[in-house]
């Protein structure tokens, strides 16, 4: 006879932990993509490797 497979209450967590991590991977990105590609950090970076460049030695 075979026996069925019993199966335990965390079964699966694991994928669905790694699933939830990626996701919030995901957002995290998109939201950081969204600070850098906006108006105010790019004038701010350009001014600040503007000065970089700009110092006497």
């Amino acid at each position: 006879m075979h026996k069925l497979p019993t199966f335990r209450e965390d079964d699966g967590m694991a994928t669905i932990e790694y699933a939830i991590a990626t996701l919030a991977a995901a957002a995290l990105a998109a939201l950081l993509y969204v600070v850098i590609e906006s108006e105010a950090v790019r004038a701010g970076l350009t001014a600040l490797i503007e000065r970089a460049l700009s110092v006497k030695f």
